[in-house]
């Protein structure tokens, strides 16, 4: 019980000291996760608009489908990643394998199903009669649409955040694609693996604290999103 005292207290100490390392990884678990969900980001707000917006054959089954992918193991897009970036894959000459933007692209496709989901759910959350009393008075289908996805702002920054959370604190897909290197592709969530597996508790705990610590902001702004 001690030696786990001292090693919060040395945890602690690692961070109020802004020490290299732990701000270096934090750093780069930060900009990947927010990378990956910008991008997912501009993928999925036109595309759920789309499928909202429009009536189909399979629209339902489409959006049940996109729910399942919610909880896919990081592991199961991982191995997707791997295969289609290693050398032998089909785009393996780009050599993107083991790279920060290899852990975007597996974080990306992670996130896309829970950004897409949520962001037609906030979609089909707003009150039907504000687009059809805005057609109505004049306005066209663009408008109108423009005018829901407005309505709908907080429920989809909402799906944005969620996306990120997700997406930071994973840690399969980036042991599979980004190897773990140091000072390249180490995460928050792969050190903790890797220093707590060496007997490094300090670095592990300080870590832990820092990403404990973002799923609470994250939790706040989620919970007075839902609020407004």
């Amino acid at each position: 019980m001690t030696e786990l005292w001292q090693g919060v207290v040395r945890a602690v100490e690692l961070i109020v000291a802004l020490d290299p390392e732990v701000m270096e990884i934090a750093g780069r678990s930060l900009a990947l996760a927010a990378t990956s969900c910008g991008i997912a980001s501009l993928v999925c707000l036109p595309l759920g608009s789309l499928i909202h917006f429009n009536s189909f054959r399979g629209k339902r089954f489409l959006v049940n489908l996109i729910q399942t992918f919610y909880s896919i193991p990081t592991v199961a897009i991982g191995l997707f990643v791997f295969v289609f970036l290693s050398r032998v894959g089909p785009l393996g000459e780009l050599g993107l394998m083991f790279t920060p933007a290899a852990i975007v692209i597996g974080q990306m496709l992670l996130v896309t199903p829970i950004i897409l989901g949520l962001t037609i759910s906030a979609l089909r959350g707003v009150d039907k009669a504000l687009p059809e009393t805005a057609i109505s008075l004049g306005a066209d289908r663009v408008q109108a649409a423009v005018l829901t996805i407005r309505e709908a702002r907080f429920a989809i920054l909402t799906a944005v955040i969620m996306g990120f959370g997700r997406a930071i604190s994973e840690v399969g897909l980036s042991l599979m694609v980004g190897g773990n290197i140091k000072g390249f592709t180490r995460t928050i969530t792969t050190a903790i693996s890797l220093e707590t597996s060496k007997g490094d508790i300090e670095l592990s705990i300080a870590l832990g604290i820092i990403l404990i610590s973002l799923a609470l902001v994250i939790n706040i702004a989620l919970n007075r999103l839902q609020q407004r």
